[in-house]
């Protein structure tokens, strides 16, 4: 299904995920992904969430962060879409999360339904990526010491949040 996401979001040709990957990223030994799916009667998966924690340096607290939420053409409007985004709300209500954020692609429809259940845009927000050629140069110029991050245990260095 992250195959047909791809296909809906005019990138297939992007979507380079194998089923091992999945697998490893979900079931591995240190599993940072987390994923839930939906299945009608016959119990045939009809949508999926996939999602991990991130944090608010502000509250303090882990929220989830919404990687991918899809729901097959045919059993949209459904409420698989609802149910998968309540399941994720009832995480983050009982473990203390003040948050459930994801991005959506501006063209996509589901804006509608994403109002229709209280979540709204976040404008003053602007996303930005480093990727591909610009991420290896920026590896490539190193760490000096004056600015390595601070490797106590409980940290992990190179996902510091140092800027």
């Amino acid at each position: 299904m992250v195959h047909e996401l791809a296909d809906y979001e005019r990138a297939a040709d992007r979507c380079r995920l194998t089923t091992a990957q999945l697998d490893t990223a979900l079931f591995g030994p240190a599993p940072a992904l987390f994923g839930h799916v939906a299945v009608d009667d016959d119990d045939q998966p009809v949508g999926f969430a996939l999602w991990f924690l991130n944090f608010s340096t502000w509250a303090g607290v882990h929220g989830i962060y919404l990687e991918d939420l899809y729901v097959r053409p045919t059993h949209r409007g459904t409420g698989a879409g609802r149910a998968l985004l309540a399941s994720l709300a009832g995480i983050c209500v009982e473990r203390g999360y003040q948050r459930l954020d994801w991005w959506m692609i501006d063209w996509n429809p589901a804006a509608r339904f994403y109002a229709s259940i209280g979540a709204g845009p976040m404008t003053e927000w602007v996303p930005y990526r480093l990727d591909g050629a610009a991420l290896r140069a920026l590896a490539a110029v190193g760490v000096t010491s004056a600015t390595r991050p601070d490797a106590r245990p409980g940290r992990v260095p190179d996902r510091g949040d140092e800027a």
